[in-house]
């Protein structure tokens, strides 16, 4: 089986959400994206500010949260699959399996904030600002809490693979290698992804630690949400 089949699979779960075919509901996507970023950002503020961790704050909130930069990436997925059996043995397994954990967690996040967009756009005028209460409401209603759960336990594995596989000098160098051939078949994309996660891990003593935390705080604001607490965002 390929290494790569794993993308595949989370290729095709991308591809069949349906706001690639409806502008109403990928501007609705786009605001509810737009509003869980602003309040990640706001909720982790101690934590995000931190000079260690900061570049790893970015890549959360570009790359595992979905968003725009997701859909160039998912097109160059698209293409590295195409050439699949000529590429993969280039690419060393640590950091493919990396990749996947990493992907995985922005289609999941997609899927779960599309949820909430369609819920936003039966029950509000396309036109209407998103507030907290806005949010709470629907959270609510769609008993996303399990999922979320579920967004955040993959969270903490892809802390623990970071530590195990990215802090390695051999793979890194192995990786630097693919740089001229990712460049050569036009994956750049594809390669700074991958890259970006590197150099998130540098100035960390422990991505592992970065996420517990993060995750055990977004927890608490699931449990705040679904035990009915007025203002489960703001600490």
């Amino acid at each position: 089986m390929s290494k790569l089949s794993a993308f595949d699979d989370l290729l095709q779960q991308y591809n069949a959400f349906n706001y690639h075919e409806d502008p109403a509901l990928a501007q609705r996507l786009h605001d509810v994206q737009s509003w869980i970023k602003q309040r990640l950002e706001h909720s982790h503020q101690e934590l995000f500010s931190k000079p260690e961790n900061q570049i790893m704050a970015q890549y959360f909130l570009k790359r595992l949260y979905g968003g725009p930069d997701f859909d160039a990436l998912a097109k160059q997925i698209e293409r590295l699959l195409k050439f699949a059996h000529k590429v993969e043995g280039l690419i060393p397994a640590n950091a493919i399996k990396t990749g996947t954990k990493s992907v995985s967690l922005a289609v999941l996040a997609t899927q779960l904030d599309e949820q909430v967009a369609k819920q936003i756009l039966a029950d509000y005028p396309l036109d209407t600002p998103l507030t907290d209460e806005i949010m709470r409401q629907t959270f609510l209603k769609l008993e996303q809490h399990d999922a979320r759960y579920e967004q955040l336990d993959l969270l903490d594995e892809l802390g623990v693979t970071l530590d195990k596989y990215m802090r390695s000098t051999m793979m890194y160098a192995a990786f630097k290698m693919c740089k001229g051939v990712a460049h050569k078949h036009q994956f750049d994309g594809m390669y700074e992804f991958i890259q970006e996660g590197f150099d998130a891990m540098k100035p960390m003593k422990s991505a592992a630690a970065f996420i517990k935390t993060f995750t055990a705080k977004e927890r608490e604001i699931i449990e705040k949400v679904h035990s009915g607490h007025p203002d489960p965002f703001r600490s």
